[in-house]
């Protein structure tokens, strides 16, 4: 029996595609106030056998604070994929990004040391690396070190990651995968799936930034490989490719038929549009579209090796052209639809 941590979340749900697909069993947690909307939709998109896959999903309403629900959720388990995660950039959501990312984590890895034979696919993210000595192609052997450039989201990852690998020293089955900026069909409202919003309501500015990607697909297809395979106590960074976020902006409008952004958004003008957005988002409550954290990272330029995972699995990455023209046909289906409704 498989267990799924944030099934509803965007790389959880096409995990769940992908694992039932194969006519696995699959025990998915979810918070009581998340909504199965958007995991039936993917399924609707991607299932060979919608009702029959859907039926393979056993749901389970439990958080990762609650130690006994969590406990629960793990009778008779023998693999665990971890996507539950927190992601955000605002100042207000540090102590949530570190109690979800950094404690939920613990309490699951403490668990699982408790369950002989168990095997646990973490998924980190790149941001746990660390952004020190950008100069350098960033790998999986870099060590994270304490630096300006890491956001609270990476220095939560950094710290969940670490509590896997003393999990690892102290017996765990364990392997853990580092995912680029993870593309893909999602909610358009949320995470990456803001940047296909935003072109679509007229984007204009952009960075010199760069960074690595990657198709959800693709994460979910390699963290399965990597679970079947016999590798443990190792990490990979899951990446097609680096790209700066201003080729990636230009795809996704020309994929949805609209004009590139064309203004550079130069400190000066990203230090002003931050500010002015935390105090919207101050009279407001509503949490902030861009924060200085959020402004920073898209200003890195940092180049990551994704050589690991291709030369030990032998795995073919979808270029993220296609990816972002696969997502882009369905944002553009989703808006002809709602005109109708």
């Amino acid at each position: 029996m498989i267990l799924v941590t944030g099934g509803t979340g965007f790389l959880g749900a096409h995990l769940l595609v992908q694992l039932t697909s194969e006519g696995l069993p699959v025990r998915a947690i979810k918070r009581s106030e998340s909504s199965l909307n958007f995991v039936k939709q993917i399924f609707q998109l991607y299932a060979t056998d919608v009702t029959k896959q859907w039926n393979l999903i056993e749901w389970k309403e439990a958080d990762l604070m609650d130690i006994f629900q969590i406990e629960e959720s793990l009778q008779g388990i023998t693999q665990v994929y971890h996507c539950a995660g927190k992601v955000s950039f605002s100042p207000s959501n540090r102590n949530k990004l570190l109690a979800t990312n950094a404690r939920g984590t613990a309490h699951l890895v403490n668990l699982c040391l408790n369950i002989p034979g168990i095997r646990l696919c973490h998924v980190s993210s790149i941001a746990a690396i660390g952004r020190s000595r950008l100069d350098d192609v960033i790998a999986e052997d870099r060590f994270w070190k304490n630096d300006p450039n890491n956001s609270w989201y990476a220095i939560s990852k950094y710290q969940a990651e670490r509590e896997v690998w003393r999990g690892i020293e102290e017996g765990l089955n364990a392997v853990i995968v580092n995912p680029a900026v993870i593309l893909g069909v999602c909610n358009w409202q949320e995470g990456t799936g803001r940047m296909f919003s935003q072109v679509w309501n007229g984007l204009t500015f952009y960075t010199h930034g760069v960074t690595g990607w990657v198709d959800v697909m693709d994460v979910a297809k390699a963290m399965i490989i990597l679970m079947k395979s016999p590798v443990v106590a190792e990490r990979y960074i899951l990446s097609e490719g680096n790209y700066a976020y201003r080729e990636i902006f230009n795809l996704i409008a020309d994929n949805l038929g609209k004009k590139r952004p064309n203004v550079y958004a130069s400190p000066y003008l990203t230090q002003l549009a931050w500010r002015i957005e935390a105090l919207r988002s101050f009279f407001t409550g509503e949490e902030p579209l861009i924060t200085k954290e959020s402004v920073r990272t898209a200003s890195l330029s940092c180049f990551y090796d994704n050589s690991k995972f291709i030369k030990q699995l032998g795995f073919t990455y979808t270029p993220i052209a296609k990816t972002i023209q696969n997502a882009a046909q369905v944002f553009l289906k989703q808006i002809q639809s709602s005109k109708h409704n």
